[in-house]
């Protein structure tokens, strides 16, 4: 099993400052969405593929915990781990680091498949994923 999570690494953008001069709080849901999508890329799933095929993740709560702040300029690794159940759920979250290691927020979804023709989320994910990565441990998933 892998012993770090999957990370990008992301410059905070001028653009993306607020009025107090630090990150717009919508980015920080932003960058997670950006990390995630790069490991299920990394791990050899196609999401055109999984739409293709009738199913599309979505998130169906996001929490976001502001530890220090990001400024413009700043550099930031976002991580991302995966966490599994037995349900139609599963969980995934990012850490937000300064590259000086301080944590600068962390970001978790409940997140499930949703079968796009039903609207209904599918029972088993984990299945879903597994069967279409290339590296499932990138995703939390056992080969």
């Amino acid at each position: 099993m892998m012993t770090e999570p999957f990370s990008v690494r992301l410059d905070v953008r001028s653009y993306e400052i607020d009025p107090q001069l630090h990150l717009n709080g919508g980015f920080y849901v932003q960058y997670a969405d950006h990390a995630r999508f790069a490991c299920v890329r990394a791990a050899g799933v196609s999401v055109e593929d999984l739409l293709g095929s009738g199913l599309g993740p979505v998130n169906l709560e996001t929490v976001i915990k502001y530890h220090h702040e990001l400024r413009g300029g700043d550099e930031v690794d976002v991580s991302c781990a995966w966490e599994w159940g037995t349900g139609k759920t599963y969980r995934v979250h990012h850490l937000l680091r300064r590259l000086d290691g301080t944590p600068a927020a962390e970001v978790s979804h409940v997140s499930g498949l949703l079968d796009l023709k039903t609207r209904r989320l599918i029972p088993d994910p984990d299945r879903e994923w597994r069967a279409r990565a290339t590296d499932p441990e990138l995703l939390g998933l056992k080969p």
